[in-house]
């Protein structure tokens, strides 16, 4: 600047919400080459002599007085107009009104005292979300609440059940305190019913059950009853039919024949879709049948049109005698679950051949390798597990519920470490958290309940697996993945193990401790289980991370939520590296959300394609070596998706499932790019 300008300098300008912060006309210039970029430009000096134009302009017009923001912006549109820059000031505009939509949402959402915070936890796709499905809204549908409101609302009422427990109000208020931190910072969050839930007139808290079905009509229309009213207040079901007799077996006292398990699942799916469309949110099931049942086939292409069954997720519960029949391509024995006696034999190989088929086309069936659920499960001596909640992470007994939550291990990460002393901590506060959740709950009936609190099971899982991955610079299918995999996970164990332990001494055992796994190891505890690596679906947006134990589906893609809008995400951690690297542009980010990943990308650098794997990027039996590594310290079970692309053979399939029962996995879904036309996330056509 000239020494005839120097009176015309500006140094300081007034942000939006009053505050005075320092003029730096380099952001104008940042401002301007990123409006031309959009639009193909890519001169940089050009946009620093534009801003510095526009600073001596702001000078000339502001000398008596400090300029806004906005005058700041509206004197950049008008410069790019007159300069002859016409499609860079679109672009600018176009962004400006972005911008300006954004704040007013937030400002609406938030509160105006947080517009101004550019450190705020929710990103704007999480608000979104927030306002459509968790806030507390009046009958005209205005807000009541806000975000910190809502955690608080959460934290105060799951701090309430240390009442139960002889803690003073000053003590419940300080745990109180520690819930809220936990949930404020995004470290933790539970389940969407508790979320929603907690502190209304509903209270159902916990996001599964598990509903028995017996071989009688009192049963399958009473449980149905029950699953209506627990979808109702936003939480999902799981159901084995393995006990209803097969099609065409007699009914006794008149002359008819049964109708078999699959025409109730379509009764059960009709109903709850109903429910579902007035619900807060769509409530999904898990429909289990043994592999042993005389309809088995039937219920393996009950899905095939991709039509029918809209609300279940199915699984075929298959023992070690009928994958070892695979193997050695032997016949099996079918049974009559009225009688209990053998009615037939199948090739197991034809029907390992019809599930594999299936999944291939649909992604139903998954497998539910039940013999090694039941061999692993701490209470055995409670009855035998049939089926497992909607997603397939927690196996449970009937008329058992259970509470889920996931901490964010890619919050913890420092340098090339994490924070394993402050990881204990949280780990520790979600599972006072978790326990409380059992006896804050509003439970749909008395027998749910008293189940419930019989083993006491939740489910404290990760979520963010991959980010962490990805900013330690950790290949997901590597030796050293799977190293830290099992180094998390073993540390995870032993903080929760030791946390119930602690709680145990404090408020006692839960019932079903006496004969347990537990008893026999001498080691005491509230809960029976504990960990359960669930797919995280909303929480992991809310949290602005990545899904459950998963690799990234994509670094860039289109999801889904709720049915309607779609929004399109960028891996926030890729993002990031990408600008520090220098490598980061808006036709790269372009071009990135049609390729879903950046192995075929060459200006992005070898080192970092490496690290940077996606879903498909992984090879099948990296996924299940991943799982069966995560399994081992996990006493619930684990939701994973092995994610083949097109182009996969039903083979690679079969391979896939025979896998995941030889490495001790407790279940398996695929899913085969493409394979529904409306599939949840989605990437570009360039894949």
């Amino acid at each position: 600047m000239t020494e005839d300008n120097k009176s015309f300098q500006i140094k300081e300008i007034t942000k939006r919400d009053g505050r005075i912060v320092s003029f730096n006309v380099n952001k104008i210039a940042d401002a301007i080459f990123k409006a031309a970029q959009a639009v193909g430009g890519d001169d940089k000096v050009l946009a620093l002599a534009l801003a510095r134009d526009i600073e001596r302009i702001i000078g000339e017009k502001f000398q008596l007085s400090k300029p806004t923001v906005e005058n700041v912006q509206d004197l950049v549109e008008k410069t790019l107009i007159d300069r002859g820059h016409a499609k860079t000031a679109k672009a600018y505009i176009l962004h400006r009104h972005t911008r300006s939509e954004t704040r007013a949402r937030r400002a609406l959402i938030l509160g105006e005292q947080h517009v101004g915070e550019e450190d705020h936890s929710f990103t704007n796709e999480a608000l979104k979300i927030l306002d459509r499905r968790y806030l507390m809204k009046d009958q005209l549908g205005n807000l009541k609440e806000n975000p910190e409101g809502m955690l608080q609302r959460v934290a105060n009422n799951i701090a309430k059940a240390d009442k139960y427990y002889r803690k003073n109000s000053e003590q419940i208020a300080e745990i109180s305190q520690q819930f809220y931190m936990i949930l404020s910072k995004l470290y933790f969050l539970p389940n969407s019913p508790t979320l929603m839930n907690a502190g209304t007139n509903s209270q159902q808290l916990s996001a599964c059950f598990v509903l028995p079905i017996e071989d009688n009509m009192r049963s399958i229309f009473g449980t149905l009853r029950d699953a209506a009213i627990i979808h109702q207040r936003g939480s999902g079901t799981g159901f084995a039919f393995s006990r209803l007799r097969s099609k065409g077996d007699p009914v006794q006292h008149h002359l008819g024949v049964a109708s078999g398990p699959l025409a109730f699942l379509k009764v059960y799916d009709a109903a709850l879709d109903v429910i579902k469309q007035g619900g807060v949110r769509p409530g999904a099931n898990m429909a289990v049948l043994r592999v042993d049942h005389p309809d088995i086939l039937r219920f393996i292409d009950s899905k095939r049109d991709k039509r029918s069954l809209k609300n279940f997720n199915i699984s075929v519960a298959v023992t070690d005698r009928f994958m070892k029949s695979v193997e050695e391509d032997r016949e099996y024995f079918l049974k009559n679950p009225r009688t209990s006696k053998y009615v037939g034999k199948l090739r197991a190989k034809d029907v390992f051949a019809v599930i594999t088929q299936n999944a291939w086309k649909t992604g139903d069936p998954g497998l539910i390798f039940i013999d090694e659920i039941n061999r692993k499960h701490p209470a055995r001596h409670l009855g035998e597990i049939e089926t497992t909640n909607q997603c397939g992470e927690a196996p449970l007994l009937p008329n058992e519920g259970c509470a889920l939550g996931s901490i964010d291990v890619a919050k913890f990460v420092i340098g090339k470490d994490l924070d394993w002393e402050k990881l204990r901590e949280v780990i520790q506060i979600s599972v006072h958290f978790l326990d409380n959740v059992i006896d804050m709950n509003s439970y749909p009936k008395a027998k749910i309940e008293e189940q419930t609190k019989k083993t006491r099971k939740f489910g404290l899982g990760i979520m963010g697996f991959a980010d962490m991955l990805f900013m330690l610079g950790i290949k997901y299918d590597s030796e050293e993945g799977l190293a830290i995999a099992e180094k998390l996970m073993s540390f995870f164990k032993d903080a929760v193990y030791e946390k119930s332990s602690q709680l145990a001494e404090e408020r006692g055992v839960c019932p079903a401790w006496e004969g347990s796994d537990h008893e026999k190891a001498g080691r005491k505890m509230r809960n029976m289980s504990c960990i359960s690596l669930s797919p995280t679906g909303t929480r992991s947006i809310l949290a602005n991370t990545t899904s459950g134990c998963e690799p990234a589906f994509a670094l860039a893609f289109q999801r889904t939520v709720l049915s309607s809008n779609e929004l399109i995400t960028v891996n926030s951690v890729f993002e990031k590296v990408a600008k520090d690297r220098g490598f980061y542009s808006p036709e790269l980010m372009r071009k990135l959300s049609l390729m879903g990943g950046v192995q075929h990308i060459k200006e992005v650098p070898k080192d970092v394609r490496d690290v940077f794997v996606t879903a498909q990027d992984i090879k099948p039996e990296w996924h299940i070596k991943m799982q069966a590594t995560l399994q081992k310290h996990v006493d619930n079970s684990i939701s994973k998706t092995v994610n083949f692309p097109r182009t996969a053979a039903i083979k690679d399939v079969e391979d896939a499932y025979m896998l995941a029962w030889k490495m001790k996995c407790k279940g398996l879904t695929i899913y085969r790019d493409g394979s529904y036309e409306d599939q949840v996330i989605t990437i570009g056509d360039g894949m």
